[in-house]
């Protein structure tokens, strides 16, 4: 076989095989991520962790550069050599697909948290509607503890760099209680590019080559712990992004610093209430009027913030991501995000918040 074939056809072997492991979660949870994963992942965050700036975004820059080069260069021959061409393509996706999958994406495979926390998968409106109560309450209380006036917005204290070092108490509370989501060896950085991630509607990804946690730096500040909390989570393992939202809740809330609580509890209830504009805008309205002035002035400020950038590219590159999502066991989609509203009602039915 001729070796321009080569790799065109592993890609077509690569994805038979993710296929099949996907019917495998037992397995891919034992051999790869608490397995192979784990070593990769520690030494990427051991090498690029103390680095500053974010290395994953300078080869996202390199490798643009590059794919623009050669589509210059081959502009004139692209018809008549299109056979080479394609092939070229294909290789590279071979080689992409490849290191996309064994340095994280087959996470997307793995036992699914709800089990391993064996926690229920569906809730009734009535379930809804108590634990919003709840988070209303808890929210209300801590905007109490940081601001007395009510009808304040809370104006969050400390610098980005600050945020992702306290972060970590939080991950150490949880990990007394769940030891799996342990965390060590930080790699969080602030992305090289807030702005296109804004304009995409994104507020920030974990690289999946080089294991960095990468937080957009332009947003509201009360949003940022339970941000970089969720992208600390993917860094574990944990590829659904509902399961990467609730655990960044859960590291957000069990912070010992009380605007981090503030942090994981509004953004709950931001979900929440978002739910029941779907499910019943009766209940909505009334629900908005137990939540202090306060509160609803950050979510304002939330607003305000997106809508300002919101363009096509928004539009264009989440109706990409949402396919993206499906095609990586997330039948729902972007609609994954708010699916962690599951795992929140169910978690805490017989619990506090």
């Amino acid at each position: 076989m001729k070796r321009k074939f080569i790799l065109p056809l592993l890609l077509l072997i690569q994805i038979v095989l993710v296929k099949i492991f996907s019917f495998f979660p037992e397995f891919v949870e034992g051999f790869y991520s608490n397995g192979l994963y784990v070593g990769i992942s520690r030494f990427s965050r051991i090498a690029l962790g103390p680095i500053p700036f974010s290395v994953g975004d300078c080869i996202y820059f390199i490798v643009i550069f590059f794919i623009l080069k050669w589509l210059w260069q081959k502009r004139k021959s692209w018809k008549s050599e299109w056979k080479l061409n394609a092939l070229r393509i294909l290789s590279c996706l071979s080689v992409f697909y490849f290191l996309f999958n064994i340095l994280w994406a087959m996470n997307y495979h793995r036992v699914r948290l709800f089990e391993k926390m064996e926690i229920q998968k569906d809730y009734s409106d009535a379930d809804l509607l108590v634990f919003t109560k709840k988070l209303i309450e808890k929210t209300n209380a801590i905007h109490n503890q940081i601001e007395k006036n009510d009808r304040f917005k809370i104006i969050f204290p400390y610098t980005q760099e600050q945020v992702f070092a306290m972060n970590l108490n939080g991950y150490q509370s949880l990990s007394r209680e769940y030891p799996f989501l342990k965390y060590e060896k930080p790699s969080i950085k602030k992305s090289l590019i807030s702005l296109p991630l804004t304009y995409m509607g994104f507020s920030g990804y974990l690289n999946p080559f080089t294991n960095e946690a990468q937080v957009n730096d332009m947003g509201p500040m009360y949003n940022f712990p339970m941000t970089s909390c969720h992208e600390m989570a993917h860094q574990l393992g944990y590829a659904s992004e509902s399961e990467a939202n609730f655990i960044g809740f859960l590291a957000s809330i069990k912070n010992e610093n009380v605007y981090f609580q503030y942090s994981g509890y509004s953004i709950a209830l931001r979900y929440c209430l978002r739910n029941w504009k779907i499910r019943d805008e009766k209940v909505l309205k009334q629900l908005l009027k137990t939540i202090h002035p306060g509160i609803l002035a950050n979510y304002k400020e939330s607003e305000d913030f997106w809508d300002q950038y919101e363009t096509f590219i928004e539009t264009g590159f989440k109706i990409f991501y949402d396919n993206f999502l499906k095609f990586n066991q997330q039948k729902d989609g972007l609609e994954s995000y708010s699916k962690f509203v599951n795992l929140m009602v169910n978690y805490y039915k017989n619990k506090e918040v």
